[in-house]
């Protein structure tokens, strides 16, 4: 049973919310490509890491560190192909439907490898 913890909720949405605030400020002071080097900053990663630390402690908190950032290594991965096929897709399919197709792929992709590796 996956059990969050209100402080645990309540920190991802301070950090991604944060992280968006600050890319669509950085993206209209000193333009798109750096807001978007921003936009990819690991907010979520970086709370659910700090989630843990609230909630578990010694051999367990560097376990279920290790991996957490193993499972993040390989969502970054996805991201990267994720964002490639945005720039593709939006050339060529507009951009409701290349960032829709985008965001689809991203999730069968993150579903499957999620699946193949972790039998989730």
């Amino acid at each position: 049973m996956v059990r969050l913890s209100l402080a645990a909720l309540l920190l991802r949405f301070l950090f991604g919310g944060g992280a968006v605030v600050l890319a669509s400020v950085l993206s209209k002071k000193l333009g798109g490509s750096v807001g978007g080097i921003f936009a990819a900053f690991p907010a979520v990663y970086l709370a659910a890491l700090v989630a843990i630390r609230l909630d578990h402690t010694g051999n367990e908190l560097v376990a279920r560190s290790i991996s957490l950032s193993q499972g993040a290594l390989i969502g970054m991965g996805i991201n990267i192909l994720c964002a490639a096929a945005v720039g593709y897709l939006c050339a060529k399919r507009g951009w409701k439907r290349g960032l829709s197709l985008s965001i689809g792929g991203w999730f069968a992709v993150s579903l499957g490898v999620s699946y193949l590796l972790f039998s989730i």
